[in-house]
Order: C-alpha cells, then structure tokens, then sequence
C-alpha cells in the first residue's frame, strides 16, 4: 500500500499547509476533468484524495505515524500481551499479597475484559459489533448539489451513500448498523463515511460561496453585453459592463452552494480576465492610430508605492 507523504510528495514532518499545497496541485495535475479518458490519472487521482484525507486530519496522522491505522486509515493488528491485561487502564495486575496469595478479584476483571464484560471463559456472550470508518471521493458538483454514491466495502457489501447538498471536505456520515456485526444477539456497529471533495477544474468553493474566473474576449470587455457564464446548477447569461477590464468582479446571486439545512444559498463571484486573441492586423493598425481621450496610466498605483 501506497505511503501517503510519497503519495503527496512531502516530508513527514510537512506542516499542514505544506500538505494542503502538495494536495491542491496535484489533485489540479491529475484531475480526471483535465484527462478525459485517462485510467491512470483516475487511479492517481484516487490516491492523492485519500492520502490528503488521512493526513489533512490531524489525528488520523498521528494514528498513521504511530503505526495504529494503516495507509487506507483501517487499524492494525495489535498483538496481544500479558502487560495490556496486567497493567492496562483498570490499574489492576498480577500480583502477590503479603502471603503470596493471588488477588482473586482481579482474575474477575480481566477474564470479564478478555470474553466480555461479567463474562467467563467458555461462555456466550452479547457484544455489540465495532464501528468501521471507510473514505468516500466525490466531485466537486456531486458534493455542492447532492448526490447518491454507492460504496463497495473490502467485504464485499454494496452500501448507497446519499450525500447531502452543501457537503464539504471531511464531512463524516454515519451509516448505522452498518459496521462490524455484533456477536451473539450483539447491535451491529456503525459505518462512518469520510467525505472527500475532489477539486473542479475552474470552481472553487468559499463557504457557501462558489468562485471562478471568467474569460472574456475583448470586444465584449469593451462593448459588455450578455455572456453564458457556467454555475454549479447549469449555464445562466450575465451582464457584461462596457469597458470591463481584467479582475472585475460580477455577482450571480443564488448561484454558489445551493440552501441546505441551516446555511443560506450562496452566491457566485466570476473575475472576469480580458482574453485578446491571436494576433489580429486589423486590430494592429486601429491601435497604432488610435488616440486615447483623457488616456490614463494604468500602472499608476504601482508606481506611487516606494
């Protein structure tokens, strides 16, 4: 299994924004968006969110460098050894007294944590069954507008996963009774569910609110005029101003993260960035004979800071 700082590309001891960056810019290399058709940077793909997902969590890291979870966050094995019931949290121990008697109240409390609790050896006893913690990756749309997933487990039970509109990165659903079985009459555990947000080639998330840059070419920059500007729900025309320039900021209301349980539907923001062209002579030449009326410096501001 795949180490998830080589994965990433950082070092062990990486901060988290050492580990945010690496993350960010390669899920944008191998987003499968950017290749279509493409198993390889799918499967990629894949294993960046998952080890983002372990290690942007900072107690899921701590478990993983302590050697408790393995890569694919599940537990290790731990072996068993006379100190984990002689000397474990209950302060109880082998122990001789005075007259090298054994303290028979401790036998109880260990044998009861070793078959189960008030239990003995040999007996049937009722436990109840562990929660399993599994990772889900979703697309960026899926996760801003809901969407049902479904999810096969190493056992091979298929689960469907309704995430909820507005999920964000890390979102831990529970799917009860769909953890590890109970023994012997014993409630089955719980299923926690990890959500991890796969990064969209243009959008980006701000809270409920959703961001991209728009290009725009130069006539519509200097005429304005409507525009089809993608949102998270499908294409909506806006507004142009005539005479935008790059880095102009317009306002979709209602177009960001839609209105879920508790939060307010979000807004869009699209920067608008002047796209030119090809080299076109014609523009060429009006530009060599055009003159400016009440021209202005456009790097004045930079100029006037020492």
């Amino acid at each position: 299994m795949d180490d998830p700082y080589q994965t990433l590309g950082v070092a062990r001891n990486a901060s988290q924004d050492d580990i945010r960056k690496a993350y960010r810019k390669l899920a944008k290399q191998h987003h499968p968006d950017l290749n279509p058709g493409s198993a390889k940077a799918e499967e990629l793909f894949k294993k960046i969110a998952a080890a983002n997902g372990l290690l942007s969590d900072p107690d899921k890291r701590g478990q993983f460098d302590r050697g408790e979870i393995d890569a694919a966050g599940q537990e290790r094995a731990q072996r068993p050894s006379y100190r984990d019931h002689a000397d474990g949290d209950t302060g109880h121990r082998y122990s001789q007294g005075a007259q090298g008697n054994w303290d028979t109240g401790d036998f109880g409390d260990i044998f009861g944590s070793m078959f189960g609790r008030g239990g003995r050896p040999g007996g049937a006893f009722r436990s109840d069954g562990n929660d399993e913690r599994y990772t889900l990756t979703t697309d960026f749309l899926e996760a801003v507008n809901g969407a049902t997933r479904r999810l096969t487990l190493p056992d091979g039970r298929i689960l469907d996963v309704k995430i909820p509109p507005g999920a964000n990165e890390g979102l831990v659903m529970r799917l009860r009774g769909q953890g590890g079985p109970g023994a012997n009459g014993g409630a089955a555990g719980d299923a926690l569910i990890e959500i991890h947000v796969m990064p969209h080639a243009f959008f980006e998330r701000s809270g409920q609110d959703i961001r991209l840059t728009l290009p725009i070419s130069l006539s519509e920059a200097v005429l304005g005029g409507p525009v089809e500007v993608r949102t998270p729900r499908g294409p909506v025309k806006m507004q142009i101003p005539a005479g935008s320039d790059s880095g102009t900021e317009l306002r979709l209301r209602g177009r960001g993260v839609p209105q879920s349980k508790g939060q307010a539907a979000g807004d869009l923001y699209a920067t608008l960035r002047v796209m030119i062209g090809k080299p076109d002579a014609a523009l060429n030449d009006f530009v060599r004979e055009w003159k400016q009326e009440g021209a202005v410096n456009p790097r004045a501001k930079m100029e006037s800071v020492p």
